[in-house]
């Protein structure tokens, strides 16, 4: 049985996501932020026979987020988001959103995979010997060269990040950054987003070109990394690249799975 949660229903669908704290990050974190009765954002639960929650629909906007550890109605999903005139993305587990596509393959656009790998302890060997003493943390005030380093880089030049937005979100704690300096540049940083209270995702690992091979982005991660971890949280991240993969796992980043992105066609009026 499909049924709209409300918040009556919060304990036990938190407790269902946080079985897996990186792999629910964004539904986690979009619940803490909002809720269930918010017009832009639903969420919607199957339950067994016995009323065990057995599979999470979340919508946030035009974007949905199927989730389920086994087997679930992903018809039963998938009519929700037809339903839905806004609905023109979906996003999730390659193992749950595969199960759902073929119900919604009619309206595809375009699919995108990354991999994606997350962290519950650093390497040993890594956390003893990376030396992190000339990595600071970020404050607000650092947002315009924060912002300034990764716009200099050609694999950032075309994020939509500005200034004010990065500020924001350092104010408000759900990102948090870490940087080394040369001669007063900065010139490596390493930051998360959507941090929640049981996980966070890694994003905005980079260094300017004259600066690598001296470990800076190792330092920045293993920093922020074992920050995190101290405080309880799983850390996760995307990556295309298998050799940033490689970088990734040596830190103590392990592959679980693939992450979809689908654009979808909206439904034409008659």
């Amino acid at each position: 049985m499909i049924r709209r949660l409300t918040e009556t229903d919060h304990e036990k669908c938190f407790d269902f996501l946080s079985e897996q704290p990186a792999e629910n990050l964004f539904i986690i974190g979009d619940i803490e932020a909002y809720g269930y009765e918010k017009d832009f954002q639903k969420l919607w639960g199957e339950f067994n026979e016995e009323g065990e929650l057995i599979a999470v629909l979340l919508k946030y906007e035009e974007n949905y987020i199927p989730y389920a550890k086994g087997a679930f109605d992903a018809e039963g999903f998938a009519k929700i988001m037809l339903s839905d005139p806004k609905f023109s993305m979906m996003s999730g587990l390659k193992d749950v959103t595969a199960k759902v596509e073929p119900f919604v393959m009619h309206r595809l656009k375009r699919k995108r995979q990354t991999y994606y790998a997350k962290c519950t302890a650093l390497s040993h060997d890594l956390a003893a010997t990376v030396d992190t003493s000339k990595v600071l943390q970020a404050t607000p005030k650092d947002a315009d060269r924060l912002v300034q380093l990764l716009h200099s880089i050609p694999e950032f030049s075309d994020s939509i990040i500005t200034v004010e937005r990065k500020k924001r979100v350092l104010e408000e704690g759900v990102s948090r950054s870490y940087f080394v300096e040369e001669d007063d540049e900065m010139v490596s940083t390493a930051s998360t987003t959507a941090e929640n209270t049981v996980s966070a995702m890694v994003v905005g690992v980079a260094t300017l070109e004259n600066f690598k091979k001296k470990g800076y982005a190792t330092q920045c991660m293993v920093k922020l990394c074992n920050q995190l971890l101290k405080e309880g949280k799983e850390l996760c991240l995307f990556y295309d690249n298998p050799s940033a993969g490689i970088i990734y796992k040596r830190i103590g980043f392990q592959d679980i799975g693939f992450w979809m992105m689908y654009s979808f066609h909206r439904e034409e009026k008659v």
